[in-house]
Parts: structure tokens; sequence; C-alpha cells
């Protein structure tokens, strides 16, 4: 019960410092990329950290051929495969932050967008 006491006490006094370093990561989720593919290379979708769609390329566009759903489908399953990796990243970086802070590594990971 005291350990966290101690803990909270030392992330009241390092509130500054967090506050700074939760700006730089904001800052800097563009920066993280992730990219996502489906039916063997037909769909590639390419994401960043702030959940946005970077790019959507239509490789082996003939591989689908007319089939919209198919190829809706292939889109849908590049994009969730390349959020999924920008997800695990961002999570990543954010325990990185923590740690350095001395926080608990585990402490962001209940923010919205990171499960």
């Amino acid at each position: 019960m005291f350990g966290k006491l101690g803990q909270i006490a030392s992330m009241l006094g390092n509130m500054p410092r967090i506050q700074e370093e939760m700006q730089k990561f904001q800052a800097n989720l563009g920066q993280i990329t992730a990219e996502g593919d489906a039916g063997g290379g037909a769909v590639k979708v390419k994401v960043n950290g702030r959940m946005e769609v970077l790019s959507c390329q239509l490789l082996n566009f003939t591989s689908v051929g007319s089939d919209r759903e198919l190829l809706e489908d292939l889109i849908k399953a590049a994009t969730n495969q390349a959020l999924q990796k920008v997800r695990q990243q961002v999570a990543e970086e954010y325990a990185k932050m923590f740690t350095s802070l001395g926080l608990p590594a585990g402490m962001g990971m209940g923010l919205p967008g990171l499960t």
C-alpha cells in the first residue's frame, strides 16, 4: 500500500516533466507508421500513430478482378492489420516513455486506442 503512495507522490513531483514528455510524444505520433497488406499483396495500407490512413495501394488489382466485395474486404483487412501494428508500436513507445520517467511501464495502457 505504501509503495503505491510513494509512486503517486513521485508522479506528482514529476508532473511538469510528465506533461512535457506527453506533449513531445503526442507531437511525434505522426512519425510512427505501420503497413498492413491483404490478398497476397494485392492491397497495402499505411497508417500513422494518429490512426490516420496515409496511403492505400492496389498493387495486384488484376488478381482481385472486378469483385468489388472482395476488394472492400481486402482493404478492410489490410487497414485493420496496419492499425493493430501501429497500436502495438504506440503502446511500446508509451511504455518506454513511462519507464524513462520512473513510472510503471503499463501505466498508460488503459488509454483509448492502445489496447
